[in-house]
């Protein structure tokens, strides 16, 4: 419960420095960025459908092929995973534990989903360290030493971090990792979801045991990444500012470095825009355009995370819809 009121008192001083951000630099002149914009916010949105093709590629090679259900479910229950991550306050936890539940469903063994979620979640952090050092390496060549190292310090830690969790995944230790989504997430789901921590790290260890797919799924993954880049292009272009490929790398990367430290903050709201002004000056940005540039991609966020958010719903109130006939068609109930 400290947990939640936690990430609910984040979410409100992001939320006050994004208006502080908004106010600060002229509401009007964002505005007018976004206007220049017009459709081109259904192209990028559109456009954000090819990481996501990409990034379920990558989910779905961690998967045995007797085990794997059929890709365009992976993508539907990804899309709904990402919502969650993108737009509820769940610490980008959420969205991991609505995807196994609703690969369960499907039929996939409960440590299967489980393992897949989590091996994917650890790909997802090594490939966007590598990412973030692609964008480091950019950053040396256009100057921008001064923010090299806080940048440098920090992939530092969280590569630190990253080696860890991955040695307690292949020690067996992910009991504790259980019972610590329990908290962050303010659900006790996962324990009955993969049928106990034991099953999960022996599936855990499975996935790990297949070291080509394990490559297989991190190229793809890392290609994911990349394909981000072409959004931020995507945008500008239609904000009438068009960056080269390596700008637009530049911006993808650091930027999801600056989201996902702010992991904590749902929405990264607030964070996302001062990253982006400090990294949008360093390519020769205007503050409205930075965070016009943030702000279509909140949209995009928004235009594909709530029919998610409904799928999602629609899902979950099926099952409860099932289980309530099931309860009152049983006559051994009325006894």
């Amino acid at each position: 419960m400290k947990t939640k009121k936690s990430i609910y008192l984040l979410f409100l001083g992001g939320l006050a420095l994004f208006t502080l951000l908004i106010g600060y630099h002229g509401i009007g002149d964002i505005a007018g960025a976004l206007a220049v914009a017009g459709w081109g916010l259904l192209w990028v949105t559109t456009f954000h459908l090819v990481p996501l093709f990409i990034n379920t590629v990558a989910w779905s090679r961690l998967l045995d092929e007797s085990a794997r259900p059929p890709f365009t479910l992976m993508l539907r229950i990804r899309w709904v995973g990402e919502s969650i991550n993108s737009l509820l306050p769940a610490a980008q936890v959420g969205g991991y534990l609505a995807k196994a539940r609703l690969l369960t469903r499907r039929g996939v063994p409960g440590p299967i989903s489980g393992a897949s979620v989590v091996v994917e979640l650890t790909i997802n952090v090594v490939t966007q360290i590598l990412f973030t050092v692609i964008g480091l390496g950019i950053l040396l060549t256009i100057g921008g030493q001064a923010i090299f190292g806080a940048v440098l310090i920090g992939l530092g830690i969280v590569t630190v971090l990253v080696m860890g969790f991955c040695m307690a995944q292949r020690l067996g230790m992910f009991g504790g990792f259980v019972r610590l989504l329990g908290r962050v997430d303010g659900s006790r789901d996962w324990q009955t979801l993969v049928g106990g921590a034991e099953a999960l790290d022996e599936s855990i260890r499975h996935i790990y045991g297949k070291r080509r797919s394990l490559l297989t799924a991190g190229v793809w993954r890392l290609c994911g990444w990349i394909a981000g880049a072409g959004e931020v292009w995507l945008a500008l272009y239609f904000l009438g500012i068009p960056v080269s490929a390596q700008d637009a790398l530049l911006l993808e990367s650091l930027g999801q470095a600056v989201r996902a430290a702010a992991f904590l903050v749902p929405g990264a709201i607030g964070v996302q825009e001062g990253g982006f002004l400090v990294l949008g000056s360093l390519i020769g940005l205007g503050p409205e355009s930075s965070l016009a540039l943030s702000l279509m991609k909140r949209v995009r966020e928004l235009l594909l995370g709530i029919p998610g958010l409904v799928t999602w719903q629609a899902s979950e109130g099926r099952q409860l819809w099932l289980r309530f006939r099931n309860f009152i068609g049983d006559p051994s109930e009325g006894r």
